[in-house]
Order: structure tokens, then C-alpha cells, then sequence
């Protein structure tokens, strides 16, 4: 099966393509352009490049959260569009667990974090287990890192982009538990949303017209609407 992974949860915007177990493509971009400008000529780039049709593809793999409020809306408004106009399946995967399966068969706790500004990290725990499956050990959150630092006492693998907001006070608290991703692995993969869209797909977990994306906290939209209704 060739499913079409995207990632538009922070600055880095990535498309991969898979066939099977076989990865046939990625296009990543860390830039400062926004995905609305960007999304859709990586995606024609990609499976131009690695000639297949759009019509060969089986579905589309999107990460769904949490991560930036407007790259999530981007990225599922391209997803439903190629899904309505293909009739293909659309299907959700966790940002924080396409993160977390970039580094496999680690023996360390693995801990993505996304900067969530206002002093906090979108965060979730995993593990491998000793068949080379990933558990999940905790639901997605959003809190401050000194907490997240508070429930680790183990050797951790930190990898996202809270990694280059939180390097130093990471180092400050866990010391030697603490360790990074390589370079490559750090940030989020268009190859790695794919990989967990064809397992998703074949578990039958596939999302509709009315798939959402996960955001954890409110906008800052809704915030304000809410404080100017309780007046």
C-alpha cells in the first residue's frame, strides 16, 4: 500500500511516501515560509519525483496534534481536500508518536516535546518494548518543562523543537539521564507520519470530513471569546 505522510505541526513541513515497508520519497523544509505557501508544491514535487500517480496512492497519513494551531489546520485542509478528491482514506496520527517512532529500538525512555510557548511544551512519554513495538506510557499534555523534569528519574531521550528552547534546562536538571536525538531524527518526518498512517489504516482507524485537529489548550481566539462572554 503507498500512503502519503504529512507534517505540518511546527516550522518543519514534511511529505514522505511509503510503499509498504519501502520509503520511495521525503521532502522536508525548515523554513520560515508558512505551509499554506509551501504544502501542496511539496507534495506534487514528491510523487512527481518518484513518479506515481496520485490516483496509485491508498491514503493519506496526516499528524493531527499537537503542535502550531494554524500548520495543523493547513496541513488536514490539504489532507481532506486530497482525500475528497481522490476518494481515498484519510487517517490520523499522533505528532508526539511520530516523533517518538524516529528513533527505534531505543532502550532509553523517549520523551518528544513541542514548544508551546507561553513557558510550556506539548509532551507525551513512550517506550519500546523488547519486541520492538512503541508503548505509550502517557495521553498527550501540555505543561510547564520544570514539571515534565519532575516526573522523569530515568536516562531519557529528548528529541521536537522545545529541544532548542529547552537544551539548557534539561541539562541543569537530568544531567547525565539526559540525552538528545541525532540531527536527523530531531524534528518531525513526513516518512515517520506515513509509517503509522499504514499501521493505523490496516487497524482501520481512518478519520472523516469532520476530523479535527488535536490541540490540547484553547486558541488564544477562543481564550478571548470566552473572557469577553464572561464579562
Amino acid at each position: 500500500m503507498k500512503i502519503l505522510g504529512i507534517d505540518t505541526s511546527t516550522m518543519m513541513g514534511s511529505v514522505g511516501l511509503i510503499d509498504d515497508d519501502m520509503p520511495l520519497g521525503q521532502f522536508s523544509l525548515n523554513i520560515e515560509t508558512t505551509h499554506s505557501e509551501r504544502l501542496m508544491e511539496a507534495v506534487v514535487t514528491l510523487i512527481e519525483g518518484v513518479r506515481v500517480n496520485l490516483d496509485a496512492i491508498d491514503g493519506y497519513a496526516i499528524s493531527i496534534g499537537p503542535g502550531s494551531f494554524t500548520g495543523l489546520r493547513i496541513g488536514l485542509g490539504a489532507v481532506k481536500g486530497l482525500s475528497m478528491a481522490t476518494g481515498k482514506s484519510m487517517v490520523p496520527v499522533s505528532t508526539l508518536e511520530a516523533l517518538a517512532v524516529n528513533i527505534p529500538f531505543c532502550r532509553y525512555l523517549i520523551c518528544p516535546i513541542l514548544d508551546a510557548r507561553k513557558k510550556e511544551v506539548y509532551t507525551a512519554l513512550f517506550k519500546y518494548s523488547d519486541d520492538g513495538s512503541i508503548i505509550r506510557l502517557t495521553d498527550d499534555m501540555v505543561v510547564s518543562p520544570e514539571i515534565l523534569m519532575d516526573r522523569i528519574n530515568e536516562p531519557v531521550v529528548f528529541m521536537g523543537d522545545g529541544v532548542y528552547v529547552c537544551r539548557d534546562m534539561i541539562m541543569r536538571h537530568l544531567s547525565e539521564y539526559a540525552h538528545f536525538a541525532p540531527v536527523n531524527t530531531i524534528l518531525p518526518s513526513g516518512l515517520s507520519v506515513a509509517r503509522i498512517g499504514l499501521q493505523n489504516l490496516k487497524k482501520g482507524i481512518t478519520g472523516s470530513g469532520n476530523m479535527v485537529p488535536v490541540y490540547i489548550r484553547k486558541s488564544e481566539a477562543e481564550v478571548k471569546l470566552e473572557a469577553k462572554n464572561n464579562r
